[in-house]
């Protein structure tokens, strides 16, 4: 009995072994060339390869000159630039946005922050909008024209007396 079951484990053991040893490779060649007498393998590219090589830009990568020029001229009156607006994004403007963010307490990097633009007066515009009159970007009316009915609701709902 114990000769059937130490020849069962060897065999147990056997086939175990057996089967990892012809158990297919992990790199596979997916077709042989033949020409002029000599073999080539050729092997499947991987994926990761042939997507590192042509990686994608997004994003803008540089400032519109004219647009730089709006910065520099801004930078200028706010007195962090001297001279001229060159519309040229050099070291200079860098210096430049960088004290001008940091003088704010923002993160100085080295394309401006959209808060330092709209800081400098150069935010979107939006006069030209549908909507633009009347809107919440607009003006305030003064308290002298909301008309009394207006006002003395306002007044109520606050809770203050005119």
């Amino acid at each position: 009995m114990l000769s059937f079951r130490a020849s069962l484990a060897f065999l147990l053991s056997a086939s175990v072994l057996a089967v990892t040893a012809f158990a297919t490779p992990t790199h596979k060649k997916t077709s042989t060339v033949h020409a002029r007498g000599t073999t080539h393998h050729i092997s499947k590219p991987s994926r990761t390869s042939a997507k590192s090589r042509h990686k994608k830009l997004h994003g803008q990568q540089a400032i519109d000159s004219a647009r730089v020029t709006e910065i520099q001229q801004a930078l200028i009156r706010q007195h962090y630039m001297t001279g001229e607006a060159t519309g040229q994004w050099d070291s200079t403007t860098v210096a430049a946005m960088q004290k001008f963010q940091s003088d704010q307490g923002w993160q100085t990097k080295l394309m401006p922050d959209s808060r330092a633009i709209k800081m400098l007066g150069l935010g979107p515009d939006y006069s030209d909008a549908i909507n633009a009159s009347g809107s919440s970007f607009a003006p305030p009316k003064a308290a002298t024209d909301i008309p009394a009915a207006q006002a003395s609701g306002f007044a109520a709902a606050s809770g203050v007396n005119r």
